[in-house]
């Protein structure tokens, strides 16, 4: 393992007329195989070439083109293609075939773009190819990994995969609770973590919603036979109640809260990971600690910090989805921006940290990064490192 104090080597980009790209020696390798180049040649031939670009910060494709036809003056179009042999993953007494797909998709979890963990995986391949391998252990791939993350991006990207990895070695489970506002998005970052992740089960609280209203009808708790944000119309108002959209709001989370907590015991006892999202996970009716001896527990809250942001989102989930007409959720803005107030100064006093989900790729990182971070922080408290 390289020295994890040492600065990543300057990025080069490759520009041309549809814009610029990382330039990595792996892809290269890569690309010169595929036109028929041996591993050595592609090898000594994308060193050569990233050695004579050290000092650059750009270079054009049409140069970056004559540089590869110097280091090829017979051509690679007419080579006979040269495949490399099948790589078998080593774990325990199984076996798999190595797929850079696999890897790149478990690359994910460190908050990394899809695109870096494509160009990563296939550096790390080159490197598999060029040592001659027909096997690898599966704990020396995930040190290469980290590796290769360390020299291409910067130490702390390499350490939150080898914290997701090391934490898929473990019976315990990760619980991600999201709460917010109806409309921040929650449903959505929800399903793209997930599949970043490999996480199978994802849940709402509108969901537990929706089964409690069946077994107990408006009679009973007429809180939850309405949405968040026009509950207030159904519950009789308190003399004490400061604001009543609030006061009924906080009365429908509680109730719901209790199946969200089923939820999480469930999961909990099947070693099940989970992630949670829903306007009923408020900081302070579910508390994270409560389950920190049988899992991982990462509480955020997402929020929309902008009123524009709200319109528009509202917009297209009525585009697509008939049942949601704008008017419904636009008409009750106000009430959804003092609920989301409510939640943040909850945040705020809980010390749960916030997502503004201004941009969803960027809010899907920043979620990836606060459980990656989470899992390396108690790992090293549970091993005594400062």
């Amino acid at each position: 393992m390289s020295d994890p104090k040492r600065s990543p080597a300057p990025r080069i980009w490759v520009e041309d007329g549809q814009g610029r790209r990382p330039f990595m020696r792996g892809i290269m390798i890569h690309s010169l195989m595929s036109r028929g180049a041996g591993f050595e040649e592609a090898f000594q031939a994308a060193s050569a070439i990233r050695d004579e670009l050290r000092n650059r910060e750009t270079v054009g494709r049409e140069e970056l083109t004559k540089l590869i036809d110097r280091a090829f003056p017979d051509g690679l179009e007419e080579r006979p293609r040269r495949a490399g042999p099948e790589i078998q993953v080593l774990s325990g007494r199984s076996q798999t075939p190595f797929s850079k797909g696999v890897l790149s998709q478990s690359l994910l979890a460190a908050a990394i773009e899809p695109d870096q963990a494509h160009e990563v995986a296939r550096e790390i391949e080159a490197t598999l190819i060029g040592r001659g391998l027909a096997a690898v252990d599966r704990t020396e791939l995930r040190a290469l990994s980290a590796e290769v993350l360390e020299q291409q991006l910067n130490p702390r990207v390499a350490g939150r995969y080898l914290a997701w990895r090391e934490f898929l070695d473990e019976e315990r489970p990760l619980i991600l609770l999201l709460a917010g506002a109806a409309g921040v998005g929650k449903s959505s970052l929800a399903q793209a973590v997930a599949h970043r992740l490999g996480v199978a089960g994802v849940t709402s609280t509108d969901a537990i919603r929706q089964v409690m209203r069946i077994m107990l009808g408006p009679e009973l708790v007429p809180a939850i036979h309405a949405s968040s944000y026009d509950a207030h119309k159904l519950v009789t108002r308190s003399e004490a109640a400061e604001d009543p959209v609030i006061d009924a709001f906080r009365a429908q989370a509680a109730t719901v809260s209790v199946g969200a907590r089923a939820m999480i015991e469930r999961a909990i006892e099947e070693s099940s990971s989970m992630i949670l999202d829903g306007v009923a996970i408020l900081p302070g009716l579910v508390d994270p600690s409560a389950y920190s001896d049988g899992a991982y527990v990462v509480s955020l809250v997402v929020a929309t910090l902008s009123e524009e942001a709200f319109e528009a989102r509202f917009a297209k989930r009525a585009r697509s989805a008939a049942g949601r007409p704008p008017h419904r959720y636009l008409g009750n803005l106000a009430a959804i921006l003092r609920i989301q107030d409510h939640i943040l100064e909850l945040a705020e006093q809980y010390d749960v940290p916030i997502v503004d989900n201004s941009d969803f790729d960027s809010s899907v990182r920043s979620i990836l990064r606060h459980v990656t971070e989470t899992l390396r922080k108690e790992r090293r408290a549970r091993e005594g490192v400062a």
